[in-house]
């Protein structure tokens, strides 16, 4: 089975479309319009932001995407987001990613503050943006922002042509100053194009925001320390008792 680091070997068979099936029929778009009338979808309501910035795969950070984050606020330390590869009404799911306060990840263990990255760059250099929102309401925001984390597990590596989400999630790391974190500028024009928005002003009015304190020992962005990724791979396990009971062999 393909890791979070190898292409699939074979691709669904279909049309060409993706992800690959038919078009949605007159009946099945009036019954997904009626039960959005009858029932109350509560968790999507309480999405309350769109965030669009970038996003670097852990284990190959020549390879870039362009993200939109869709948050839900459970408090004022934890965040959750649904990603998406653009904000069109057709958009793909690709992924989520949570985001705790650096008050929060200061209690986890060295070995999982490893898979988490910082979002100071992000949010100083001007990448991370509230499309829509003029800059003046959206900088409490983003001066919160600066001081989090956020865990971004892929599904959907849709940047390599795969119509379905297939293999292993693929870890991913935020934009940064140094090597391999430098954000293509090709990328970043195409978005302030779309949003008629300008980065590099963005980064110049952000140059005040205060980063998290120097000093403090702190395992995230891993890679920069260590020059290392994270892979994931798929492997058989035998599987656990239930209940005292051993689950026959069907193999």
């Amino acid at each position: 089975m393909a890791s979070s680091d190898k292409a699939p070997d074979v691709m669904p068979v279909g049309d060409g479309s993706v992800p690959p099936g038919k078009p949605m029929t007159v009946g099945q778009q009036v019954i997904d319009k009626s039960s959005q009338l009858m029932q109350t979808l509560k968790p999507i309501k309480n999405m309350s932001l769109h965030v669009c910035t970038f996003a670097l795969y852990g284990h190959d950070m020549s390879r870039q995407i362009e993200t939109h984050h869709y948050v839900t606020r459970l408090n004022q330390d934890f965040l959750q987001c649904a990603v998406y590869d653009s904000d069109d009404p057709s958009a793909r799911l690709i992924g989520v990613e949570y985001i705790v306060s650096d008050r929060i990840f200061d209690t986890l263990a060295t070995d999982e503050q490893k898979l988490w990255h910082s979002h100071d760059h992000e949010v100083t250099s001007g990448l991370w943006i509230n499309p829509g929102v003029p800059e003046r309401i959206q900088r409490p925001e983003v001066e919160n922002i600066t001081h989090t984390y956020g865990k971004f597990w892929c599904t959907w590596q849709v940047d390599r042509g795969d119509r379905l989400p297939l293999g292993a999630p693929a870890l991913m790391m935020s934009p940064q100053l140094v090597n391999m974190g430098v954000i293509k500028p090709d990328l970043v024009k195409l978005r302030d194009n779309k949003y008629k928005i300008s980065t590099d002003e963005l980064r110049a009015s952000r140059a005040n925001i205060p980063v998290s304190k120097p000093g403090i020992a702190r395992a995230s962005d891993y890679w920069m320390q260590t020059g290392k990724g994270f892979a994931v791979d798929i492997k058989p396990a035998e599987m656990k008792s239930v209940g005292g009971v051993v689950l026959p062999n069907l193999v």
